[in-house]
């Protein structure tokens, strides 16, 4: 769908009367960078709606904002632009990254951050930001979320092409999760994310579990290193017994382990990044 917008016919999502640009960061609140970021973008694109999803990722954890972002980017409208930056290697010779998605464009450092969430919409494009729009500001070393990522997302809110600012790569970080391995008998999972309740979020989906042939009211155990602990695959928390683990699909399709009324990550001493292994009880 198309409107006309001060006499320029734009397209509905990127480019639209409100184009929506998405902002996820490890900026925090209390310094003005995120602040910076919005400034530039609205400079450029003046009609643009920004969202915060977090500025609260772990500093430096690539993996805990490309987790947030996978998770909350397929809530958004199509059309949407995402702009992550967790960057330890800002000023480096890491590439920026457009990625162009079947619904939606990705705009950050070539550091695996973008990659999860555009996967699950689609990969139609990389390209490497080679030629960022003229600011008027001298792009500094230290700064690309305010210097290259904003610009850049703004100008493509606003109705300009990914292919504009860069060429076509093939060859850019991979995601930084590893497939789960699954069978009848046995899974391994990773721990992606630990919520504020203590749930622990896996890279396991729906469909790993049925692979793994389980049922609903099934006793497992979870082997965390020399550990093996018991619990039961049940529909949602209340299906529990106070204080007792089980696993269940989440609500943004990953199996969680959790623990009625108490925190998990806790219980089971354990962090993102960990391996837990799943067997039959």
């Amino acid at each position: 769908m198309y409107r006309l917008i001060g006499g320029v016919l734009l397209r509905e999502g990127i480019g639209s009367a409100q184009p929506l640009v998405s902002l996820l960061t490890d900026f925090g609140s209390v310094d003005p960078f995120v602040a910076e970021m919005k400034a530039v973008i609205l400079s450029i694109c003046r009609e643009a709606r920004i969202v915060d999803i977090t500025h609260g990722v772990a500093k430096f954890d690539i993996r805990m904002g490309a987790f947030l972002l996978a998770e909350v980017a397929r809530t958004f409208p199509a059309g949407t632009v995402h702009v992550a930056v967790v960057d330890p290697g800002v000023g480096s010779s890491r590439r920026g990254l457009v990625v162009k998605t079947k619904r939606s464009v990705y705009v950050g450092p070539d550091n695996g951050l973008l990659i999860p969430a555009a996967s699950m919409d689609g990969i139609v494009g990389v390209f490497g930001i080679s030629d960022p729009p003229v600011t008027g500001r001298e792009i500094s070393s230290t700064f690309h979320g305010r210097d290259i990522f904003a610009p850049v997302a703004a100008h493509i809110a606003c109705g300009h092409h990914p292919e504009e600012y860069g060429p076509s790569v093939r060859e850019y970080v991979p995601s930084p999760f590893h497939e789960p391995t699954v069978d009848e008998k046995r899974t391994s999972c990773e721990i992606l994310h630990i919520d504020k309740f203590g749930n622990l979020t896996t890279n396991l989906t729906q469909t790993h579990v049925k692979q793994w042939r389980t049922r609903i009211g099934q006793q497992i155990a979870l082997t965390i290193g020399k550990r093996r602990i018991r619990a039961r695959i049940v529909r949602t928390y209340s299906d529990l017994n106070r204080n007792e683990l089980g696993l269940m699909l989440g609500s943004h399709g990953f199996m969680e382990l959790a623990c009625r009324e108490s925190n998990a990550a806790r219980r089971l001493r354990i962090r993102r990044g960990r391996v837990v292994r799943l067997s039959g009880y």
